[in-house]
């Protein structure tokens, strides 16, 4: 994780600064960029750990920027992490539907981000370590999940997820029929003490659902409660 390579999109030179100083005890590779072209220009050459992506940004805004992002191959699990100066819940849902990871509003701690990009690249290098064995692979239903190889499929149709999508799925799988809340959950794929609203988490499950088809019925909403993994008989 010390050696991983981060790409800040920020185009405010104080807060570039401010973040290249508080990243520079991390290790990590720091790429800068000030707008969503370069950014875009700088993913189609170089592999990146982890993307920080503000959505105000000259040019083309961050949100389309994010788009054009998951449309890169190599690019599609690299966890995305939106920032914002409204906190706008339009801006932040649309972020999470595009296939964002989490978002931060600003002005935030450097702490607190350094703490999400590490969570980030912790989920990857999990995944990263899955060995293949018969541990890694669940099915119920027509849905199935290969951990190891991150691959899922809804009967012979493989899903084309996002990495929350993913970890959502992997995680209802594996524990079908209990009923979890949106902490729980939130805590199962990204660790204790992460500040996520009900909202995003609603929002994740919904677009997880839709790519689903008849099979995202089997993600049940428990009403004031959370969500269970129903299995169909």
């Amino acid at each position: 994780m010390s050696k991983a390579s981060i790409l800040i999109v920020e185009d405010d030179p104080a807060i570039q600064e401010l973040l290249a100083h508080a990243m520079s005890k991390e290790g990590w590779k720091l790429h800068q960029e000030k707008s969503g072209e370069d950014g875009l220009k700088l993913l189609k050459t170089k592999k990146v750990d982890c993307i920080l992506l503000d959505i105000m940004l000259p040019g083309i805004d961050g949100l389309k920027t994010l788009k054009k992002i998951k449309e890169i191959e190599q690019c599609k699990n690299v966890p995305i992490i939106m920032t914002t100066a409204k906190g706008e819940e339009s801006d932040i849902i649309t972020g999470l539907e595009l296939g964002a990871d989490d978002y931060v509003v600003k002005p935030y701690s450097p702490k607190v981000l350094i703490a999400r990009i590490r969570a980030g690249l912790r989920r990857n290098e999990e995944s990263g370590l899955n060995t293949g064995t018969s541990s890694t692979v669940w099915q119920q239903g027509p849905l199935k999940l290969d951990a190891a190889r991150h691959v899922a499929f809804n009967g012979e149709e493989q899903l084309d997820l996002f990495a929350t999508e993913f970890a959502l799925l992997k995680h209802f799988l594996s524990h079908p029929e209990i009923v979890f809340s949106r902490n729980q959950i939130i805590e199962a794929i990204r660790g204790p003490d992460y500040p996520v609203t009900d909202r995003s988490v609603d929002v994740q499950i919904l677009g997880l659902r839709k790519k689903l088809g008849h099979a995202g019925d089997m993600i049940e909403t428990i009403r004031s409660v959370g969500y269970r993994f129903r299995v169909q008989e």
